[in-house]
């Protein structure tokens, strides 16, 4: 079984630029999220269909300092809105991290309002192949999906590129942890860029 993907974070110095700046660029407006006590964030959400969104997130400025490095190395986040990290939704976390590459994290358990979730969250805050390889999370058993709760608007994931130096290095990590089509990796400063469609025709962040 291979991992699926679940959502896009869109990483933001402040939540209000990042929200302006996504809503600018779909031309679509972001829904309500919620706070992250744990890791001292906050998010804004919007559907791309079923089981799969897009979260603009960046450090909730009312939160106390978490004890530890935060999430998508978030706290040395600097310059405009962009794809952080993509993140794989697998229903056996464990396992999953089996195949996945070295230093994607232990599993930490989250509560938020109904949802919960475990997700794998490295000690240093940065996934593994400079913050391109992907997070991994397991919702709870019988939580429903966030995705659910948004209205669908149209919104598509079309292609997710990774640009990394070592980029055949991170293709071979992996390749036993997620096959989609919709998935590019090539050679290049680490980055990630991700295709949509909308309504009002391609887009690209990045």
């Amino acid at each position: 079984m291979t991992a699926v993907f679940d959502h896009l974070a869109v990483a933001a110095a402040s939540l209000d630029e990042g929200v302006a700046a996504m809503e600018a660029a779909l031309g679509l407006p972001l829904q309500p999220g919620g706070r992250h006590a744990a890791m001292g964030t906050h998010n804004r959400l919007i559907g791309m269909g079923p089981g799969t969104y897009l979260e603009v997130i960046a450090i909730d400025p009312e939160a106390p300092p978490p004890g530890r490095p935060r999430w998508f190395a978030l706290d040395g986040f600097r310059g405009a809105p962009r794809p952080r990290a993509w993140i794989l939704r697998d229903d056996a976390l464990e396992a999953a991290l089996s195949r996945a590459p070295a230093g994607t994290g232990t599993p930490m358990l989250f509560r938020r309002d109904a949802l919960t979730w475990r997700m794998a969250v490295p000690d240093t805050g940065v996934l593994p192949f400079d913050g391109v390889a992907p997070a991994l999370i397991e919702w709870g058993a019988g939580v429903a999906h966030p995705a659910t709760r948004l209205p669908d608007q149209g919104l598509r994931l079309s292609v997710l590129t990774l640009l990394h130096p070592e980029a055949e290095a991170l293709r071979g990590a992996l390749a036993g942890l997620c096959r989609d089509s919709r998935l590019r990796i090539e050679t290049g400063p680490p980055g990630i860029v991700a295709e949509v469609l909308t309504p009002h025709g391609r887009r690209v962040l990045e």
